[in-house]
């Protein structure tokens, strides 16, 4: 038996166990210090690995009392600053901060860089470890729905303040680089945090729609909280949407009612079904207004906005009573819960009706804190396989010496190279219009990629880690490296915040709300990034490649002017995929054309460009499209159930 409280790929901790021959080989030897010998993968010569494997199989055969010392089988990877081992994100800084800006960042960034690597990791772990408690009732049967958290898990709420995670992008020290700077710095965060990127997201997201009200004066109290670097002040916050009937379908799933006060106030009353980091301070909810008569209405218009607070001054909840806590497959570190509002007092922040409008800034913030998520754990994952190869010997050698093995981390790491520039793109762009410095054509893009980056980065991740999980064999399914953690925790990207299906259908009411106007925009700015590389006879043949991909697009989005509804809805997804792999391709030609583009900068442009970047004209080609393919879909999904072919 025994327990280790920190997984190897983490950091070292001590474990308690008792030495037997029972216990796993390799336990013991992780929780030793690093003096003990072990096997030497520095050098992949077959004799010197032969005689390494020899000694083990004698130490095999001797009695355990007669060891003197244990034997490792596997070496773990050990990583180190994230900052100063990502070569992408510190040349992308390199290339597009101002040189004042980049000195004082880069200090900042290493520095944060080695507090993840000993303090924020471990704690991260920790989360992991102790997930938060639901105590209903009291030892003398009061009911008191209490969220028990761990102490690591409050420890992350006051690193967030003090290193200014959610007050970076609103101080604006940097003016339009704010934003792109907070995005970097949750980015190396994430993957440590223990979960605690989500409250955080939220935070960020209600900080924002908050100051796009103007900060009225009575919220101006919250936004100082939510924006505060002191972690004795500093809140987090709330995104009550999901209901029972619906979860994106705000629309016809909101049931919560606000009934008006003398006061001016509004008690909600509904049900929560799913509510994230529900130990928040605050919170922002949808909930229908019930009008003189006790009629409310119907549908989106119907919606309002309502700020309140989770908890009076005494601690107490706010007439709000916990059902129970999620049993979730990931995210565990988290509560999340289901919540009875019985009369909670809240604030109307929004126009009456005009809910729906007034979170949307709320939404787009989430969306690219979900981007940051899943960059950040296809990054951790491919990190720790590329160290591990280092270590690992298998038939002889190591497995950096394996073509096959090194050409599938190749391919992860054009995927992520791809999801990094895209997810800079869209902070970039946020950026620019915080500080009042958009075009209308950056806003545009910025409304047509937000969408596009979260459905796509969300499949991403997930393909990624499963791959990358694989590299590691049988140990990457073992739970105490840890190593399954990142995999649940990546699994909901695809989910949270918008299912890649809403969110394909969000991208064709971008480009139905701008009438057209945003695919001019997309293309243009395409076609000025390829330019960059008209010079580069490495690079032509992969902007040769986007090229032909944006003539596809365009024939498809013409034809697509006359096409039925659901010819363009059963188009969505292949559409919207169409538009992340031509832009991140753009984006991967413009940074490998740089005059210090090194040659996996321009290897990573050309593999990505090497894959059928425009899918949606492939599909449009073999009639994927019509409606007699729909008919089909159902056909197939349902075939040989009675009950269900009688509904078609």
């Amino acid at each position: 038996m025994f327990t280790c409280r920190l997984p190897w790929w983490r950091s070292s901790a001590t474990c308690k166990l008792w030495r037997s021959p029972r216990v796993l080989p390799g336990i013991w030897e992780r929780c030793q210090p690093p003096s003990h010998t072990g096997i030497n993968t520095t050098a992949g010569q077959g004799q010197q690995v032969g005689t390494q494997e020899k000694q083990v199989v004698e130490d095999l055969e001797m009695p355990l009392a007669r060891r003197e010392t244990e034997t490792l089988f596997q070496e773990q990877p050990e990583t180190g600053n994230q900052y100063l081992e990502d070569a992408l994100l510190r040349s992308y800084l390199k290339t597009h901060l101002p040189p004042k800006v980049l000195e004082e960042v880069n200090r900042d960034l290493e520095r944060f860089g080695n507090r993840l690597l000993t303090k924020i990791k471990p704690l991260g772990w920790e989360c992991e470890l102790n997930p938060p408690v639901f105590r209903q009732y009291d030892a003398w049967g009061r009911r008191v729905d209490q969220i028990v958290t761990c102490s690591a898990w409050r420890k992350m709420k006051e690193i967030s303040a003090e290193e200014g995670l959610i007050a970076e992008a609103y101080e604006r020290r940097y003016s339009s680089w704010s934003r792109l700077l907070q995005a970097v710095k949750l980015y190396l965060f994430s993957s440590c945090s223990g979960g605690f990127n989500c409250p955080l997201a939220m935070t960020d997201g209600a900080a924002k729609v908050i100051e796009s009200l103007g900060i009225p004066g009575s919220l101006k109290n919250a936004f100082d909280h939510l924006t505060s670097r002191d972690p004795k002040k500093f809140w987090t916050s709330g995104q009550w949407m999901t209901e029972r009937r619906g979860g994106s379908d705000v629309a016809n799933g909101t049931e919560t009612v606000a009934k008006k006060q003398p006061d001016g106030t509004y008690c909600l009353y509904g049900f929560k079904w799913f509510t994230s980091a529900a130990d928040s301070d605050m919170t922002l909810t949808l909930a229908r207004v019930v009008d003189t008569e006790g009629h409310v209405k119907q549908g989106s218009s119907g919606l309002s906005l309502f700020y309140l607070k989770v908890r009076d001054e005494e601690g107490k909840l706010n007439s709000i009573q916990v059902q129970r806590l999620k049993d979730k497959l990931g995210t565990r570190q988290m509560a999340t819960a289901e919540l009875w509002l019985d009369g909670a007092n809240a604030e109307l922040i929004s126009a009456e009706g005009r809910g729906v409008a007034s979170i949307s800034n709320m939404l787009n913030i989430t969306r690219i804190h979900n981007v940051i998520g899943a960059v950040a754990s296809m990054r951790r994952m491919i990190s720790l396989s590329r160290e591990y190869a280092r270590r690992r010997v298998a038939f002889g050698k190591l497995l950096k010496d394996h073509p096959l093995h090194m050409q599938t981390i190749a391919r992860m790491e054009v995927q992520a190279r791809g999801a990094f520039l895209l997810l800079m793109e869209i902070v970039r762009l946020l950026g620019l219009a915080e500080a009042s410095m958009a075009s209308e054509q950056d806003q545009l893009l910025l409304r047509l990629l937000i969408p596009v980056a979260k459905l796509y980065t969300g499949k991403q991740a997930s393909a990624v880690v499963v791959e990358a999980m694989e590299s590691f064999g049988g140990q990457g399914y073992m739970e105490d490296t840890g190593l399954p953690v990142i995999l649940r925790d990546t699994l909901v990207l695809s989910i949270w915040e918008g299912t890649t299906n809403i969110l394909s259908l969000d991208v064709l009411r971008s480009l139905a709300k701008s009438q057209g106007q945003v695919m001019a925009v997309f293309f243009s700015t395409v076609q000025k990034k390829l330019e960059l590389a008209s010079s580069s006879a490495k690079l032509e043949p992969a902007a040769k490649q986007v090229r032909d991909a944006i003539s596809s697009l365009r024939r498809f989005t013409q034809a697509a002017g006359s096409a039925r509804a659901l010819t363009m809805e059963l188009a969505a997804r292949d559409f919207s995929y169409s538009l992340a792999r031509i832009y991140a391709g753009a984006l991967l030609i413009e940074h490998a054309a740089r005059p210090d583009a090194s040659s996996a900068d321009v290897s990573a442009a050309r593999r990505w460009c090497n894959q059928e970047l425009c899918p949606v004209a492939a599909e449009l080609e073999k009639s994927s499209y019509e409606a007699e393919e729909a008919l089909m879909d159902s056909a197939l999904v349902y075939e040989g159930n009675p009950a269900w072919a009688s509904r078609l």
